[in-house]
């Protein structure tokens, strides 16, 4: 193999890892913002980078000034695939939340992270 072609093949590799790096599923926006100070939402909205794959994305939603109480959510990946609506099973009384969220795209690099919002 000649100097030149080492030096592409080297090129090919480190451009295809970058795009792999890249290529997870990251939090673009939440409804409410992460930090936000709202009145009790009837539905967290978070939008991602990526399209998901619906079977392995979801969230979770916690009080944490009462040990980390799990509240009953619904998530689901709406048909534009890139967002995740979290939908409380009963209103949100007065307090802070936290949303966990684990995001799968079609890489099946497993994301996660969390958003937190208090309600007024």
């Amino acid at each position: 193999m000649t100097k030149f072609h080492l030096a592409a093949a080297t090129a090919a590799i480190a451009l295809l890892t970058a795009a792999q790096a890249q290529a997870h599923a990251k939090l673009v926006s939440a409804i409410p913002a992460d930090g936000a100070t709202v009145a009790a939402p009837k539905q967290i909205v978070l939008k991602f980078s990526e399209k998901l794959q619906p079977k392995f994305s979801t969230a979770h939603l916690m009080m944490p000034a009462m040990n980390n109480m799990a509240m009953p959510v619904k998530a689901t990946v709406a048909k534009d695939g890139v967002t995740m609506i979290v939908t409380p099973k009963g209103a949100l009384s007065t307090g802070a939340y936290t949303v966990h969220w684990q995001a799968v795209a079609a890489d099946t690099h497993k994301m996660e992270g969390k958003v937190n919002f208090t309600v007024r």
